[in-house]
């Protein structure tokens, strides 16, 4: 038997992801009808798919630099340059946004320091800041999970060194407007600490425009990937940009751990930056819409901005108990307990065939009436 001392104490507080279990399950049941999984239910587009069989064939399969090929960087600083003027912002390729958020908290957090965040949050947030030493402190949003500032304000602490937020949010789907993330941006610029903006679902914004923090504040981080927006998830490509000085930090651990972002889907990821996903974000806001207007009445949900997620709250129990009852009827949804300190809701995922969709609304309508 392996000696459990030999184990580092950080083992113990990373957690095995409820939303991985949920997989697990659904691998028991025959056609399950699967609102859980939060990957764009699309294929790679054909051209992004071309780029990274053109760079096998070519022989583009050793390592690359550690920040990136030039032919990804260079459009990567022009899009960066458009939507941020007169910022001297640098970039890095990461093996995938978990990977740049971890080379993220691992260049700045110190073991000790405090990480904020909004509840409910990305199931592997806290696993992230406990790799790096640290510890997330979370910041009620409910019922509506809107950031209050005044809350985040409050839980500041002389132990505070950095903010992370996602926007559009996973699991709720909420965006932070453009006024709060101005004040957001002054308020960890008074308070001396790093905002880390999670921008994944980027692409996914259904009604105002898309704004990062990063607009009112150079010294911003921001993380990004292509795996959502071009349905790449498994190929593993992010991006950060934010100051110079971080990124160059970030890069540094990243030689010694991931070492590089894989090497032919950085060819992928140049191809894609120029790839037009307006039509599947359009097909995407369809779905959200045909979500909400079969639920409304049965459920009591906030209207998410982005993302492809709806978080209802639990017609009667908790949100472990209503997906025990919907596993029964053979629905995989995922319990709101594995991104919260509350366990009041669910998540429902619309990355889906308009079939699963269908098929998953029906037994949803059938649970709240039940």
């Amino acid at each position: 038997m392996f000696p459990d001392q030999w184990l580092a104490d950080r083992c113990g507080a990373v957690e095995v992801s409820g939303v991985r279990k949920i997989f697990e399950l659904g691998k028991a049941l025959k056609n399950p009808i699967n609102l859980s999984i939060g990957q764009p239910h699309f294929d790679v587009p054909e051209p992004i798919k071309a780029a990274a069989k053109g760079a096998i064939d070519a022989g583009h399969n050793g390592y690359t630099v550690t920040q990136g090929i030039p032919e990804l960087l260079d459009p990567l600083r022009a899009d960066v340059a458009a939507r941020f003027p007169g910022q001297e912002r640098d970039v890095l390729a990461t093996s995938g946004t978990s990977g740049g958020l971890l080379l993220a908290l691992l260049a700045t957090v110190n073991p000790g320091d405090e990480v904020l965040t909004a509840d409910p949050y990305f199931v592997a947030y806290p696993n992230m800041v406990a790799l790096a030493g640290g510890t997330l402190k979370t910041v009620d949003t409910y019922p509506d999970f809107r950031l209050d500032l005044n809350r985040l304000a409050d839980a500041f602490t002389p132990r505070t060194k950095a903010v992370l937020l996602s926007t559009p949010s996973n699991p709720t789907g909420a965006v932070i407007d453009a006024g709060t993330q101005k004040e957001l941006a002054d308020l960890c610029r008074a308070k001396n600490a790093l905002l880390i903006s999670d921008e994944i679902y980027r692409a996914f914004q259904y009604g105002e425009p898309h704004a990062s923090p990063a607009s009112y504040d150079p010294n911003v981080l921001v993380v990004e990937g292509f795996g959502k927006t071009y349905g790449m998830t498994g190929w593993r490509l992010g991006w950060a940009h934010g100051p110079k000085r971080l990124i160059q930090e970030m890069a540094k651990i990243q030689q010694c751990t991931f070492v590089c972002a894989p090497s032919m889907v950085q060819h992928a990821g140049a191809a894609a930056m120029g790839y037009d996903v307006s039509a599947i974000v359009a097909d995407y806001k369809r779905k959200r819409d045909f979500l909400m207007a079969e639920l409304k009445g049965d459920y009591d949900f906030a209207v998410p901005g982005g993302a492809f997620y709806l978080f209802p709250k639990s017609p009667r129990g908790t949100g472990t108990e209503f997906v025990t009852a919907a596993v029964a009827q053979n629905l995989l949804v995922i319990p709101g307990g594995v991104f919260s300190r509350r366990d009041s809701h669910f998540r429902v995922s619309y990355a889906a065939s308009d079939d699963t969709l269908a098929r998953g609304v029906e037994v949803l309508k059938a649970l709240a009436r039940g």
